[in-house]
Formats: C-alpha cells, structure tokens, sequence
C-alpha cells in the first residue's frame, strides 16, 4: 500500500485505462523530482513484441526501472527508444528525474509470457534526467539529491506494481536479470541462494556410508558408443562420482526469436579414474549450482542424459544436466565420503614464470601467479561474431613475480566471477588459470600478454579462494610467496596503480604499419563522420580512430592536478 504523500498515487491513478483499452492515448506526466533505485537488464522473447512494435529498431535489450519518490517505490519499463540514455551511463541507478512520462501498457494476459499479471504496469516513455548520486559519480552533485542512507527495502510499492517474491523481468518471460554491461556475469540473489538439498533426504541411513559409483565415465562412453537403449534413448539413473577439472564461464543463448525462461549453459571439464567428459548444465540448474561449484569439487550426478559431444574431433560424449525432462540430482560430496578405490585425481596445473613465458610458444595454455602491480579500468570491445552487437569487458592487469624483470600483462575478459573481479586491486596475490599466450609479431622487442580461454577462472586474496584451491601446495606457489614476504611494501605501494588509460601492445610507430593492420575498419574519418562514429559509442566502450586535423588548442595539467589545466 502506497503512503498518502505517494507521488505516484497522485500522479498515476488517474490514468489507468479500463480493462483491455489501448494504452497509447492514456499518459501522465510527473512533475515533481523522482529517484532510479535500480536498473535492470533482459533480453527480448516472442511477446516483447507485442507490448513494443518498434523494438527491433533499438536492438535486443530491455530495461526495467525501479523508482521512488521517498514514499514508495514503482517498478516500470523503459521504452526501448530511451535505451541510449542507459547504453551511455546518463539513466542509471541514483539518477535524478524531472518531468517523468508514463504510459499504462495492456491489461490482458500475454499467452507467451504466462508470468505477466492482468494488473496494470507502466512504461516510462519520456524523461529529463538532472543529476545523479550514485558513489561512483561525482558530477551533477548540486543537481542530485544524495539518499545513500535510505533503506529502500523498507518502503512500499506502489499499487499494482507490488511485487511478491523475487523480482522477474516485466516484459519478457524470463526468470532472472541480465547484468548491465556484459553478457557472461550473472546478475541477483537467485544465483547465490543456498543449495537445493533433493540429495539430502535421500538414504538417510547411507549418509555415513562411503560413497561407491555405480556407473564409471568410461562405461558409460562404451554403451553409448555401441548404441546401447539403456543410455542413448533413457535418462541415466546410476550415479556418477566425478571430480570438476575445469569450469567453464556463463554461456548466454537468449534469442528475440524464442521463449526460454532461463537460457543460460555452462560446461564442466571433469573426470574420474577410467576418464574425463565434459558435462553440461542447462537454464535453471545454471542459477542453482554454478555458483555452488568450483574446480577441484567432487560432485555425484544421475538422472541425466549422454549425448554426443557436439565439438568433439572424433566420437565422444556429454553429459547433459537439465532442471526437467529429467530433473537431474546433483550433490557436492566431500572427499572423505568416497570410497579410495574411486576418488577421482586432482586438478593439475601448469604454473608459468614471466620468464618462462618470454620462450613459450604462441597459443600454449597456462596458468600464473603473480602481485597485482597494475589494474586497468573496466572498458568494452565489440564482438567479432559477424554482427558485433555484444560488447565484451575486460580490463588489463599487471602481475609481478620475480623472475624476470619483464611483467606479465593479462588481458582479463569476464569469467562469471563479479564479485572477484570487483575485488581485483593493487597488491592483490591473483592466480589466473587457463590463460592463452599471444606474441605479438613484428615487434623490435618482445612482447606477449596473455587473455582468457573458455574456461578461464581468477582466483585473489581477499576473498578465501587461495586456503580452498589445491595449487597452494605446488612449489611454483610456495616459491613465489617466499618471494612475496621478502619485498618491502612501502617501496611496492608506491609503484601500485589502478585505473586511467591504458594501451596494450604499444601501438607501431608506422603510420603505414597501424593502418595495415586496422584491416577493413575506416580510414582518416572528417567533420561529421567523426562525430556519428563517437556519438555511436556506449558506457566503456574503446575504438580507436584516425583523424585528419589541425592542433588549435593543447590542454594539460600537472600531475596529480586533475581539476586544474593550462591552456596554451
């Protein structure tokens, strides 16, 4: 129940259409200053269409937007011709709106999307935004109205727009959020919330009991190789013991064209005494455990399907791990409770030095450990997949290790770790896994960094991850923390950065040689082509162009003096 003083009561109630009448003709415009408490991302589905038409035009992406006016908060949707304002950073959570436009969209129940409600909710269809005051901004400050302190749970919401359980995307059949700025990440509380415990009522008696097997990987790759009924046709009810070698990161597969409430896949790399396969979670067990299991778990499956390895260079299998059709039972075991005569091997390493990495070949796979000297900022590329609508984030890091006086440059894209990759500051001890080596040709000196691979995972201090991981026995490791306590820290602070711009390999010193390799992107851009090809950039996102033009004017500053500049 929304408060008397609800600006929203005021504003909106008035406007609500009767049941199943156009919406188009019906608006109210908010006068009064309101507050974005959260922006929140999705993708597209069959139905979307039908509440926006003219959504195709503004590419895949919907937004749904909480308010409040201090009273009471409401949860509306952003017409997707707004979507620029959130795609530049200028609509985004702590922002200051004036003069709000809100649409009632339809009344009826969309049969392709069953968890639309038949109440009313709004669409915001126009906007002046005057300020922000989010912790991260600290322009417009006079403009905003700072309400860091303000608990925002605790307000109600306002009329048909109460929400009862999670908070699930208003205008597509989805089940969980999308994060703002990337596609690989997850994003709410749905991903961490505890356990399901299936396993745990089960053979109450067994629990004590040493865990056996009852199926092995590679019996299992035999009966489906000859064609056996009992594994190509059926679900597999025995239970599988396996350990995960490598986790891969989020795969989103979401499509305008098609309804999926949670189309996410993630693909575990894992093993037991008689072999290795790869299996695959599917959409809502992905929300369940991908957040639950780590490399170096042990994990027991059944009721789950073989199929064919779809990527595999010769006969091979997966195991698929679906939430339905059949509802697979995982559990996470402790190594004790296995039997010896099944415990699955470890996790192996390849742990390279900066030195050992200046001699290694172009593409070898790898791990390192190293103190974080240098944190880039969060930027976005295009993709390369033909159409380059998704942006990919990364950031550059510097780790130092000792054996060589040459750093260990990591272009470091999401792993479907947020919370590690918030964490990653200066003096951090990072372990990377899975890394890729790219030499850069035709370079005087030499020059290397290495990037992700798919199943790529960042490991840091600060987060507990180091005591949980089985590398911190390995003499690579033990080497470099010996290393590590006999630096001197005030002289190592004082080398540490974080942020600012940063360019990796050094750019070629040939006007000729940079442009050859800017292979088929424009040329010198001029006057207005300059200006719609940055007016096109969003939040984050790097290009590099070349211009054609005289100096007028140079603006610097003095080190440490950001405020201040001199013109000359």
């Amino acid at each position: 129940m929304a408060a008397t003083g609800c600006v929203f009561q005021r504003t909106l109630t008035r406007t609500r259409p009767g049941p199943n009448k156009a919406s188009s003709s019906f608006s109210a415009i908010c006068r009064q200053f309101v507050f974005v408490v959260e922006m929140q991302r999705y993708s597209r589905d069959q139905g979307s269409s039908i509440y926006f038409p003219q959504a195709v035009l503004n590419g895949e992406d919907l937004y749904d937007i909480t308010l409040t006016d201090r009273d009471c908060r409401l949860r509306v949707t952003l017409d997707p011709g707004l979507n620029r304002l959130v795609e530049r950073h200028i609509l985004r959570s702590g922002a200051t709106l004036l003069n709000a436009t809100f649409t009632p969209a339809m009344t009826a129940q969309l049969p392709a999307c069953p968890r639309t409600s038949g109440e009313s909710r709004y669409t915001l269809v126009s906007v002046e935004v005057k300020g922000c005051t989010s912790d991260d901004d600290d322009d417009d400050e006079e403009d905003g109205v700072r309400m860091l302190d303000v608990d925002w749970d605790s307000l109600p919401w306002f009329g048909s727009s109460a929400v009862a359980g999670s908070l699930v995307p208003l205008r597509a059949n989805r089940i969980v959020f999308l994060p703002l700025w990337n596609n690989v990440d997850y994003s709410g509380e749905a991903w961490k919330e505890t356990l399901p415990t299936q396993e745990e009522d089960e053979d109450e008696d067994e629990e004590e009991d040493v865990r056996c097997p009852t199926v092995t990987v590679s019996e299992l790759r035999d009966a489906f190789l000859s064609g056996h009924r009992a594994v190509t046709r059926r679900a597999v009810q025995h239970q599988l013991i396996i350990r995960i070698i490598n986790k891969s990161h989020l795969m989103y597969y979401g499509r305008t064209d098609r309804n999926c409430e949670c189309p996410y896949k993630a693909v575990l790399e894992a093993c037991d005494r008689t072999g290795s396969v790869c299996v695959v979670l599917w959409n809502s067990v992905c929300v369940s455990w991908y957040c639950h299991v780590k490399p170096g778990d042990i994990i027991s499956l059944s009721c789950y399907r073989v199929k064919q390895h779809y990527q595999a260079e010769h006969d091979d299998i997966e195991i698929s791990v679906n939430s339905r059709n059949p509802a697979a039972r995982i559990a996470v075991l402790p190594e004790s409770s296995v039997a010896p005569e099944y415990l699955p091997p470890a996790p192996t390493y390849s742990f390279y030095s900066s030195k050992k990495l200046l001699d290694s070949p172009h593409g070898v796979l790898c791990d390192v450990i190293g103190l974080l000297m240098f944190s880039g900022r969060p930027e976005r590329i295009r993709s390369k997949d033909g159409r380059g609508a998704e942006l990919l984030e990364y950031r550059w890091l510097q780790l130092e290790d000792s054996s060589s006086d040459q750093p260990i440059m990591v272009k470091l894209f999401s792993t479907s770790q947020p919370e590690t990759h918030r964490k990653l500051h200066p003096l951090s001890v990072v372990v990377c896994t899975r890394l890729k080596l790219i030499k850069v040709s035709d370079q005087t000196n030499s020059c290397f960094y290495l990037t992700n691979t798919t199943y790529t995972q960042v490991y840091c201090t600060g987060l507990g991850h180091h005591s949980e991981m089985s590398y911190r026995k390995l003499r690579p490791v033990r080497q470099f923390l010996q290393w590590l306590r006999s630096l001197d820290e005030a002289h190592v602070l004082s080398r540490a950065l974080i942020g600012g711009f940063f360019i990796y390999p050094p750019p070629p010193v040939s006007l000729e040689k940079y442009m050859k390799d800017r292979r088929g992107e424009p040329g010198f851009l001029q006057g207005a082509n300059f200006k719609r090809e940055v007016e096109r950039l969003c939040y984050r996102e790097r290009r590099t162009f070349c211009i054609q033009a005289t100096i007028a004017m140079v603006t610097y500053c003095h080190r440490g003096e950001v405020t201040k500049s001199l013109i000359t």
